[in-house]
């Protein structure tokens, strides 16, 4: 018990000296988070903010995701990781792949370079085994986040931080019914995603009248189109739940371009989806801080290391969801503006 007070302490103050580094940054989240990345890349710039660094030794940290081209999502994850690697002696090595196989190999890559610890999404876990294996039998600590919640243990890694995708569906579709929702369509933008594919379930769980469409998340103006076509197809569809903030704001457009009256609602949140939310053309979204994933899953690996501290009791830690709506808006926008929401 003494043990997990003091991790659940010490993470507590990392996480409150992380949002104020950043909040001193003069410029925002980008400064913040280019001075990570220095401080990450050795490069001896100091910690954003004049904050002091652990003196623990340098331990080498490879974070591997499924990062897709122009996803802006990732850019708070890779914020909220660089601060935490500046503030922990921590030489973070970043890299993506949208495909399994993909982060499968880059995950292999990091074992043969003998890092320290492994943080990795985990976007296709049958895929995965073999390269998470390789990274037990090297005695690697992995700690998973933002996908994976129901396959982490299974594939050994110690630790799992993000949101609950089946209880945030759920959630989604429970309160858009509560609204009216009779035919909402739910829009995966990852073939294959099992953290994608069970919001859409969860939100049909809630909303049985949910029907799912398939788009390519990288191609936008396709993204856009296929939309389109389908509320022109279809003007029945009450609603449209997008999973991404760029596809919310294609889908926007699709609405708009198709003259269908269908509300829109979102998972995740970014600048500009946030203004959407102010000026009333986005009802929601629901943010998993993935800020708070990035900065956490490498934190969590430091007081590992440093302290063998492991979180959430045997459990996933939840990061969300976090319902941003017109209630609370106001509040929250400044961070989405700072990169940090």
């Amino acid at each position: 018990m003494t043990i997990r007070r003091r991790a659940l302490g010490l993470t507590a103050v990392a996480v409150a000296a992380a949002l104020a580094l950043t909040a001193c940054s003069a410029t925002g989240g980008k400064d913040a988070a280019d001075a990570g990345a220095a401080a990450a890349a050795g490069t001896g710039a100091p910690a954003s903010g004049g904050g002091a660094v652990a003196d623990t030794p340098r331990f080498t940290i490879a974070m591997v995701t499924h990062e897709a081209p122009g996803d802006s999502f990732w850019d708070k994850v890779r914020a909220g990781a660089q601060v935490a690697a500046a503030k922990d002696n921590i030489d973070l090595k970043y890299s993506n792949d949208p495909t399994g196989p993909g982060e499968a190999t880059l995950i292999q890559n990091a074992v043969d370079s003998n890092v320290d610890g492994i943080a990795a999404t985990l976007l296709s876990p049958d895929t995965l085994k073999g390269s998470m294996q390789a990274a037990a039998d090297a005695k690697i600590p992995v700690v998973a986040f933002n996908t994976g919640i129901n396959q982490y243990k299974e594939l050994g890694a110690i630790m799992y931080f993000g949101s609950d995708e089946d209880v945030a569906g759920k959630a989604v579709g429970a309160k858009i019914t509560a609204a009216g929702a009779k035919h909402p369509l739910c829009v995966i933008q990852e073939q294959g995603s099992v953290a994608l594919e069970a919001r859409c379930a969860g939100v049909k769980a809630n909303a049985p009248g949910t029907e799912n469409i398939q788009v390519t998340g990288t191609d936008i103006p396709s993204v856009t189109a296929t939309i389109g076509a389908k509320l022109q197809q279809d003007p029945s569809i009450d609603y449209v739940v997008a999973l991404g903030a760029p596809i919310a704001l294609a889908a926007q457009q699709s609405i708009a371009d198709s003259n269908s009256t269908a509300e829109l609602v979102t998972f995740d949140l970014n600048s500009d989806v946030a203004k959407q939310i102010q000026d009333g053309k986005i009802l929601f979204s629901v943010d998993q801080q993935p800020y708070l994933q990035g900065y956490m899953a490498v934190d969590s690996l430091w007081l590992y290391l440093t302290n063998k501290n492991d979180l959430g009791g045997g459990g996933p830690v939840l990061t969300g969801p976090s319902f941003v709506d017109s209630t609370n808006i106001a509040d929250i926008a400044k961070y989405a503006a700072n990169n940090t929401r």
